[in-house]
């Protein structure tokens, strides 16, 4: 029997982690749209034969949240006994693996002597899929069928052979085949990649000793939380939020939840959110999941391994048939862009109550979706451009939110200008920061976004995918709310069309879209905060001089941009 050593057991967690990042650099690397080399919109991970997490790269933590559940669904289909050496799976089903269409999950496992001795897994999102609206994440789909091409658990490999028919059907069904037959290989190549590594290690240490450290690790992990766990004050915290409307209505929607404490486990229950609706903001349950699993160890502890036994202590009650746990067929191509930024909000939210001082305030709320594409009069192709943009995120207790950042769900980059005018019939007329969109505290929000795109030469299909346009994000503890989106377009004529949260239309060439995304809350009494940052932030631009005297009470003169300490002390004192 190997007895579990502390220092080998850091050791082994160190190697398995490196395997999934160098799985994650081979997939930014070899791939060939923009959305995943330059964006690393994609996501890797290291299971063992059980199906069991072990360890995940630092990519995007929605992807990272979910990935376990499609594991254990896809070998469900495709049981360990009936795989050969060689194969590899692909799905994208959302109700086996819980993201939406364009997310491609591709799942190897590694043979040893025709033992499965782990399984390696990515998932990348594509920026087609077919369906109704380039990108695949139309607002105004109504099943999961108008979403695009639903690929069930299959073999894309068999036996070391690329199943080159399945590829064939998959790519004639896409907008853009090009991209996706690349992504797919770098998809491919990325496994090899990790199979090679996940060899080495077991030929360095021994197959039964990196066995055993796989399992020790997800016990270890199970074993911190529960220490985690007792240190918290025990009690049911209650928190809401709400969706402004699911791109067919703009009806606002209930998320909820309950997050109960007690000495053994946590339970997160979002009994009391609204049914699930006939647009496309339905969050499957593995998604829910993903979000709630990132709420708690990010506050709780962030730095606790990500293993499939990190939240073992933790039930999540999702009912059947609502927004968080919707039933077939029910449309999700956008939940993952606002829905699950909302449940991380709202368990956070619930957090708060418990454990104050360690949750921020709320984000700018949104991935904010944006995807457009159609045929490129120059080259006579089709194009889909897919980007997300960052936000405001919130402050914290003793550091203001950063701008213009990816928040909570997502972790992508932006797509460098060069990349978008070179790729696609664009061009940037603006990329920037929103002033005056932080949420006042003594701790400021982030800045919203702004990116503004002329469509060239022709006449794309556009969705906008986004949230907070009335509802702005919370601030905390006095801090006040960040500012909200305020995305419009301007048509060739000049004439100006404000956009809602949610759309997908078609726009003439020559439209001038200008998308702006939402700041982060504050935290703590803005009247609190040093003159001095009030001061940098009107010098730097993010703030002027009346929203400096107006939500801080501080007087900075409009010209040397320097505070007016005696007037800043008396226009403080007269604030209640």
């Amino acid at each position: 029997m190997i007895q579990t050593d502390p220092i080998t057991l850091e050791v082994m967690r160190n190697a398995f982690q490196s395997v999934a990042e160098e799985m994650g650099a081979a997939l930014i690397r070899t791939a060939l749209s923009p959305n995943i080399k330059d964006r690393r919109d994609c996501s890797t991970g290291v299971y063992a034969a059980s199906g069991e997490l072990v360890a995940q790269a630092e990519h995007i933590p929605l992807h990272l949240g979910l990935m376990p559940s499609v594991v254990k669904s896809t070998l469900e289909r495709f049981p360990i006994s009936s795989l050969r050496p060689g194969d590899a799976i692909i799905t994208n089903d959302p109700y086996v693996s819980g993201s939406h269409l364009p997310d491609i999950c591709i799942i190897s496992p590694l043979f040893i002597e025709s033992r499965c001795v782990g399984i390696l897994c990515n998932l990348a999102h594509h920026v087609d899929i077919g369906g109704i609206a380039p990108g695949g994440m139309p607002t105004i789909s109504t099943e999961i069928f108008q979403e695009g091409l639903r690929i069930p658990p299959i073999r894309i490999k068999k036996q070391g052979q690329v199943d080159e028919e399945l590829v064939t059907l998959i790519t004639n069904n896409v907008r853009t085949s090009r991209e996706a037959l690349g992504d797919f290989q770098a998809q491919l190549a990325a496994n090899n990649v990790g199979e090679q590594r996940l060899r080495e290690i077991m030929a360095k240490y021994g197959q039964e000793v990196a066995e055993h450290y796989m399992d020790e690790l997800i016990s270890y992990s199970e074993r911190q939380m529960l220490t985690r766990i007792k240190d918290l004050p025990a009690g049911t915290f209650t928190f809401e939020d709400y969706l402004e409307g699911d791109g067919l209505s703009e009806d606002p929607l209930t998320i909820r939840a309950a997050v109960t404490i007690d000495k053994q486990k946590i339970t997160v229950d979002f009994t009391g959110s609204s049914p699930q609706t006939r647009g496309s903001v339905n969050c499957t349950r593995a998604v829910t999941l993903a979000c709630t699993f990132y709420a708690l160890k990010s506050a709780i502890d962030p730095e606790l391994p990500s293993t499939g036994g990190t939240f073992r202590p933790v039930e999540t009650i999702t009912p059947k048939g609502t927004i968080v746990n919707p039933e077939f067929p029910a449309p999700v191509s956008n939940a993952n862009i606002n829905t699950a930024q909302r449940i991380a909000d709202v368990v956070l939210g619930a957090l708060a109550q418990a454990i104050g001082e360690k949750v921020p305030a709320a984000s700018s709320g949104s991935m904010g979706l944006f995807t457009i594409g159609g045929m490129n009069p120059h080259t006579r192709q089709y194009y889909s451009y897919v980007e997300t943009y960052g936000g405001g995120q919130g402050a914290l207790v003793n550091q203001d939110g950063m701008d213009g950042v990816h928040t909570n769900m997502t972790n992508t980059l932006n797509t460098p200008v060069e990349v978008i005018e070179i790729a696609y019939p664009l061009r940037v007329e603006k990329y920037g920061l929103v002033p005056n969109t932080e949420g006042p505290g003594r701790c400021r929000g982030g800045l919203g976004l702004t990116r503004e795109l002329t469509v060239l030469d022709h006449s794309p299909t556009m969705t906008l995918g986004s949230d907070r346009l009335k509802i702005p994000p919370w601030g905390l503890q006095g801090g006040k709310a960040g500012g909200t989106v305020g995305s419009f377009i301007e048509k060739p004529d000049g004439e100006r069309e404000m956009l809602p949260s949610k759309i997908t239309r078609t726009v003439e060439p020559g439209t001038l879209i200008v998308l702006r995304t939402a700041g982060g809350g504050g935290y703590g009494d803005p009247k609190y905060r040093d003159p001095d940052r009030v001061a940098k932030d009107v010098r730097e631009g993010f703030i002027d001089v009346r929203r400096a005297r107006e939500q801080y009470g501080v007087v900075v003169d409009e010209h040397s941009g320097k505070v007016d300490l005696r007037a800043t002390k008396i226009l403080r004192s007269q604030i209640k």
